[in-house]
């Protein structure tokens, strides 16, 4: 796979946890808000989609439980989902730094 097909997946994937990151803030910012609903990111069934032309969609979650407000943000819940997503950032940010450096490891080496 070259590096432009590998950097172009690596930022569509970056790009979508970057939205969910978003989203979680605002679910945050919103946990006592009454009537707020919680809000994510459509998740495709299988990875590859999200490395393809996967748009992310912002959809209310489904299955929470609400309180007498109307609220059901669970700080518990978007705490994982949180975390989640940083290493899901951090291992992205990782890959890319790789590819960076085999490139500037061939450069350096055709100047040899």
């Amino acid at each position: 796979m070259s590096f432009e097909q590998t950097g172009l997946e690596l930022g569509n994937f970056l790009s979508f946890v970057t939205r969910r990151q978003e989203v979680i803030a605002s679910n945050i910012a919103n946990a006592d808000t009454p009537g707020y609903k919680t809000r994510d990111v459509q998740t495709p069934s299988d990875f590859a989609a999200i490395l393809g032309q996967f748009s992310p969609q912002i959809q209310e979650a489904a299955g929470l439980a609400s309180r007498n407000d109307g609220n059901n943000v669970s700080m518990d819940r978007e705490a994982r989902i949180l975390a989640e997503n940083d290493l899901k950032f951090n291992l992205a940010t990782q890959m890319l730094k790789s590819e960076f450096k085999g490139i500037r490891s061939a450069i350096e080496e055709g100047r040899a």
